[in-house]
């Protein structure tokens, strides 16, 4: 396949297997002998950039002081603005990308393009594919990069899984008791055994993984996201799980501070766990929404699922079951001290913004909250 470049930009060279729009003039290259190019400042490779998240931190990056360029990768052009960034139409699953790095002399790289919503008319599996292959394929281009010296992984706290006997509180170190058996989880348990690998073989990378509790926010597009976006929400019956959820805006700050050389006294190579304090019940995520639960049995919970997916409402996968069954919450003490990362939205802050950008649910919340008062002060009364 051609590479195209339209007349603002573009590397210029064939056989790259993509496509590659420019838009705005790039940095000036020192071009000849290309092992002796000289690159001006920093060159930032971000994945994943057709989705809100990752093309909202393609923005963002770009307007750090010592950035140069920003080059955004995905299988499908995005929707919406990548600001002055070069975009390039390749899949990560192909080998195509390590000539990507290759031509733009990229030194940082930032995968995003790991997560458990398909595109559009994206199936499953596809998705399975991208988060699995496509991570191989990216960091046997990495690992065979002279010019890569940082690494920067989006995973998730689903890779402790949710089981009944689990700890209280997770922390980077704790072994899960059940690994995730499925679905994203698996994925980014797999995804991160890529990349402790590669952190073997390039020790001369700095790899920093981002562990991240649940997304939300006002342009949050994932699968509790749907759930709690449902009219009714089903639960399971007799349990009241603990959530976390981190903010899409602390999500932009924590992926920058990852993307650059650490700051005096922090360090930004490892693995962190990035949420927001505190936590919240699933039963206090409901009344805050003003959504009715419809508590169902744990034997029924996988039928419920499988009707959900079948009409395309939600994906309610046994990871989702377990999340919100016995629920999950980590430390986050390294992400403060060691990474030097403090959120601005604690977990109920996180879930408010969520909330008022989703509407008005079925019961007022105020006088759902009402309700819940007076009972307990009956309650109470009773008591004593």
């Amino acid at each position: 396949m051609r590479l195209r470049c339209d007349a603002r930009g573009g590397c210029g060279h064939l056989g790259c297997g993509a496509v590659i729009t420019a838009r705005q003039p790039t940095a000036t290259v020192a071009l000849g002998d290309l092992g002796k190019a000289l690159i001006l400042g920093k060159v930032v490779l971000v994945t994943g950039v057709a989705r809100q998240l990752g093309g909202r931190f393609v923005r963002r990056i770009q307007r750090d002081a010592d950035v140069d360029r920003v080059i955004g990768i995905d299988a499908v052009y995005p929707e919406h603005h990548l600001g002055g960034a070069d975009f390039v139409q390749a899949d990560i699953r192909q080998a195509g990308i390590a000539r990507v790095l290759a031509e733009h002399h990229v030194d940082t790289v930032v995968h995003m393009d790991v997560t458990g919503m398909p595109l559009s008319a994206g199936s499953r599996t596809s998705v399975k594919e991208t988060n699995v292959i496509g991570t191989m394929q990216l960091l046997g281009a990495c690992q065979k990069s002279p010019t890569v010296k940082r690494l920067v992984v989006k995973s998730s706290t689903s890779v402790y899984g949710s089981a009944p006997r689990d700890p209280a509180v997770f922390t980077e170190t704790t072994s899960p008791k059940s690994l995730p058996s499925g679905g994203f989880a698996k994925d980014a348990v797999e995804v991160e055994g890529y990349v402790r690998g590669f952190a073997r073989r390039r020790p001369d990378v700095a790899v920093c993984v981002l562990r991240f509790a649940n997304i939300l926010g006002p342009c949050a597009d994932s699968p509790l996201a749907e759930y709690f976006s449902l009219p009714v929400l089903p639960t399971v019956f007799g349990y009241d799980p603990r959530l976390q959820f981190v903010h899409e805006d602390d999500v932009m700050d924590v992926l920058r501070i990852a993307s650059h050389d650490p700051q005096r006294g922090t360090l930004n190579s490892g693995t962190f766990n990035v949420a927001g304090d505190g936590v919240l019940l699933l039963s206090q995520c409901s009344r805050r929404l003003g959504r009715p639960t419809v508590p169902v049995l744990l034997p029924a919970v996988t039928w419920v699922g499988s009707a959900l997916r079948t009409i395309g409402i939600t994906d309610f996968s046994p990871e989702q079951i377990r999340l919100l069954t016995h629920g999950r919450v980590v430390r986050t003490t390294q992400m403060r001290e060691t990474l030097g990362f403090a959120p601005k939205y604690t977990t109920a802050e996180t879930f408010a913004d969520f909330a008022r950008s989703r509407g008005a649910g079925l019961l007022p919340p105020e006088a759902v909250a009402r309700g819940v008062d007076r009972l307990s002060t009956l309650v109470n009364k009773e008591r004593t």
